[in-house]
């Protein structure tokens, strides 16, 4: 089920808001139990059969956390690493079954050049990458003493299993929400900010990544070699279309999942913070799916070490990250490269010391280079291969085809010109910058009922704007067919 359909609009919020603010409902358990079976439903709606996986992961995952604990309470310092290792052996083995073994089980059978064996087709669960970190995020921190163990094995469900982060994230900490889970509060100003917080995730999803996914499709789902209209200009056009398409749609479901989680009394951290205006490559992986990033460094990288040892065991412990960071985004060369590829570029960065300088001027060549290191690695992220990759990036920097092309004559321009233009523009802080000079202007006007004048037009203009704004996206995803968000495959 996806939160820009009209079943999830329509049919399953509305009556997942309706029991669980019933108004003789007020314990906080009856509440959970409430969200844990719609959540549980609205999993098993796509996924039948993997819902019965996940909760078996939850079950053996919770008697593993009160091992951890037991152990850690005596202080078996042996006894409790014996079983997080096999918890985590647990969790990395089912993500091993699910997203790995088809692809060596291919790699092995192209090897041996025995056809006559028979390669293994595993179907991938939605959002398994998602819920067993989430899961995983809950043994360290009871390892590592941050949270007492969840003896409430229903609650452990939910927050595991809550459906707004389910199936793409962003990935919730338990020690973020453990404390929400049973004492939270409902309050009007959540519900308000959650539900516009959600129509701004839609909108992005459906007003433009849709519309960008289908000017990158074209391009990139051609035949490279035998398209006759695949030149440079169209290159860079495919390219910043995937780089806009994966930026509105990962952190439109983003926005969407903190929005519902505010309707309901949760607090998720924010996964996005303007991404595309980062003035380094590590001032970008600040930014980008941040939920992520700072899962491994908190339960790998550090660790493992960190940087507070020898400079070879830093670079080791660095490559061990993007190296996973890769592979955690599928079984694809192409990912594992993109890992790498990062890995070489922070290392070089960090080797000239580039992200640490002030001048303004140089600040914004380094904007410049990291965006097309970026959409680079986007490439890189979105072909089918390395091969295909490589021809694409190639293409990418043919500059002497430019004298034989027309910018005002470009398909991909005439027709999706607009979206282009309003996704480079969205990229930055608008809405924090219209905040800012809304307070500006607020503070220059003189007299009360001027001030007061000016508030309301604005609070008008805002509801009018957020109104529009849904009513559109409401009317393309009830035309729309099914279109998924690019995280639901990892």
């Amino acid at each position: 089920m996806v939160f820009s359909s009209s079943l999830f609009l329509f049919i399953f919020l509305p009556i997942v808001i309706f029991f669980y603010y019933l108004p003789f409902i007020k314990n906080r358990s009856f509440k959970n139990t409430i969200l844990l079976i719609c959540s549980l439903f609205f999993y098993a709606w796509g996924e039948p059969k993997f819902v019965f996986l996940m909760i078996l992961s939850i079950i053996l995952n919770y008697w593993f956390g009160k091992k951890l604990n037991d152990f850690n309470d005596v202080e078996n310092h042996s006894k409790c690493k014996l079983y997080l290792i096999i918890s985590i052996a647990w969790n990395i083995l089912l993500l091993f079954i699910f997203k790995y073994l088809s692809f060596f089980s291919n790699i092995f059978v192209s090897l041996i050049g025995n056809n006559d064996i028979p390669v293994l087709e595993i179907r991938l669960p939605i959002g398994i990458s998602f819920f067993t970190f989430q899961i995983m995020s809950y043994i360290f921190d009871v390892y590592y003493k941050k949270v007492p163990v969840q003896r409430n094995i229903f609650d452990l469900a939910l927050y595991v299993s809550f459906f707004p982060q389910l199936i793409a994230g962003p990935i919730v900490r338990y020690e973020t929400i453990a404390s929400e889970i049973q004492d939270r509060k409902e309050t009007a100003e959540n519900i308000t900010n959650g539900i516009k917080r959600f129509i701004l995730g839609l909108s992005k999803k459906v007003l433009l990544a849709n519309y960008l996914a289908v000017i990158a499709d074209l391009i990139f789902d051609g035949d490279f070699n035998s398209l006759i209209n695949f030149n440079c200009l169209n290159a860079w056009i495919g390219a910043v279309s995937y780089t806009l398409q994966i930026y509105f749609d990962f952190s439109g479901y983003s926005d969407m999942a903190i929005g519902l989680g505010l309707i309901f009394g949760f607090h998720f951290e924010e996964n996005f913070n303007h991404p595309y205006i980062a003035s380094s490559i590590k001032d970008f992986w600040r930014r980008w799916h941040i939920s992520l990033s700072s899962w491994f460094r908190d339960y790998v990288y550090i660790p493992l070490g960190g940087n507070r040892c020898k400079k070879s065991r830093a670079l080791f412990n660095m490559f061990v990250v993007w190296l996973l960071t890769g592979i955690w985004h599928g079984a694809a060369f192409t990912f594992w490269l993109w890992g790498i590829y990062y890995f070489i570029l922070l290392v070089i960065e960090k080797t000239c010391s580039l992200d640490k300088c002030k001048n303004i001027f140089v600040r914004v060549i380094m904007h410049f280079s990291t965006m097309i290191f970026v959409i680079i690695g986007w490439v890189l992220f979105r072909s089918d291969n390395i091969t295909n990759a490589f021809v694409f990036i190639k293409k990418m920097f043919s500059f002497n085809e430019l004298s034989n092309v027309s910018l005002y004559d470009n398909y991909y321009i005439k027709n999706g010109g607009i979206v282009l233009l309003l996704g480079i523009i969205f990229v930055f802080p608008v809405i924090n910058m219209l905040k800012i000079l809304n307070n500006l202007i607020a503070s220059k006007l003189n007299g009360k009922i001027l001030a007061k004048t000016y508030t309301i037009f604005v609070d008008i203009s805002i509801s009018l704007l957020i109104l529009s704004a849904f009513s559109a996206s409401v009317l393309i995803c009830i035309k729309s067919t099914y279109n998924p968000f690019i995280y639901f495959n990892f």
